[in-house]
């Protein structure tokens, strides 16, 4: 008899041969080589199913929407590392995605299962804009951020926000989330007091969960896109070096106060 966790490693995701390589039960070189691209890959291993049309259309555009913003912390933690070790590429990367936490790409988890915890209580009976107005007080009484709103440029809606909206709608995806999050917005200002506009990292798992994407994978999302910004700067970075000079303004903005 087991007694405590499971002892034995188990994984239904890949095994293989001396002659095969089995993903998700389709043989990798005859099957998925040839005709999959990479979104409908990363589906296919997260969830062990090919997405759909309109799973792939809202997957594709959160991905594309969320890789690139410019030299954003983790852009300059890792073009910072690569200068200083050009030959660890893998390094520079992980530089870039090791602060991946609620103020940098994590919010989108964070938006994500406040947005199901409140689907969970509209689907026992209450009604959306009790939930939300009762969520959003508390969250305020406890000085807890609401995750994905507000932005420090984007003072009004963030425009890729609309920009998903629109492709979700046009894919036919459930847009119960986006309503979800949109009732939470026009909740905010009559109980923090200001405007506080949805941004990006609520419009991904708004979308997302409008194709059922697993809620535990949202944090996934902004790591797998900005790994493809962090390879394109680091490869710039070869180029025209950006990592010293950053390295440098830095130092010269610093006061010291010891």
């Amino acid at each position: 008899m087991k007694i405590g966790r499971e002892v034995t490693p188990k994984s239904a995701i890949c095994t293989s041969t001396a002659d095969t390589i089995t993903v998700r039960g389709k043989d990798l070189c005859s099957e998925l080589i040839p005709n999959t691209s990479f979104t409908d890959y990363f589906y296919l291993l997260l969830t062990g199913q090919a997405p759909n049309d309109t799973t792939r259309k809202v997957l594709d555009a959160t991905l594309v929407s969320i890789a690139e913003h410019g030299f954003v912390p983790s852009i300059q933690a890792a073009r910072m590392t690569y200068a200083a070790a050009p030959d660890a590429l893998q390094g520079a990367v992980a530089a870039g995605i090791l602060g991946c936490g609620p103020v940098i790409l994590g919010a989108s988890q964070n938006a994500g299962e406040l947005f199901h915890r409140i689907a969970q209580r509209v689907d026992a009976g209450e009604a959306l804009d009790v939930v939300v107005k009762a969520t959003v007080t508390e969250m305020r009484a406890a000085r807890l951020p609401i995750p994905g709103y507000g932005h420090p440029l984007h003072k009004e809606r963030d425009p890729r926000v609309d920009a998903l909206f629109n492709v979700a709608r046009e894919a036919g995806a459930s847009l119960r989330y986006v309503e979800i999050a949109e009732a939470i917005e026009a909740a905010i200002p009559g109980i923090v007091g200001k405007e506080l506009n949805l941004n990006v990292s609520a419009a991904i798992p708004a979308v997302l969960l409008g194709t059922d994407f697993p809620v535990t994978a949202l944090r996934g999302i902004p790591i797998l896109a900005r790994t493809a910004s962090l390879i394109a700067h680091l490869n710039e970075e070869t180029t025209q070096p950006a990592g010293f000079a950053l390295s440098y303004h830095a130092s010269q903005a610093v006061e010291f106060t010891g």
